[in-house]
C-alpha cells in the first residue's frame, strides 16, 4: 500500500530554546503556510509556541 503524498512530515521547532522537539504532518495542500503550535517543551517545561521548520 502506498503512502499518501500530500501529507507530509515536518518538524516542529521551540522558539524559546530552538529545540526540535516534535515531528508531526500536514497536508501540503490545503496548509501551504508554515504551522504554528503551542506545545509542552520538556527543557523548559512549560507550553510554548513551536513553529514549522525546514
Amino acid at each position: 500500500m502506498a503512502k499518501n503524498e500530500k501529507r507530509i512530515q515536518v518538524t516542529l521547532a521551540c522558539e524559546d530554546c530552538k529545540r526540535r522537539n516534535y515531528i508531526t504532518t500536514k497536508n501540503k495542500i490545503n496548509d501551504r503556510e508554515r504551522i504554528e503550535m503551542k506545545k509542552f517543551c520538556q527543557w523548559e517545561r512549560k507550553h510554548t509556541l513551536h513553529k514549522e521548520t525546514r
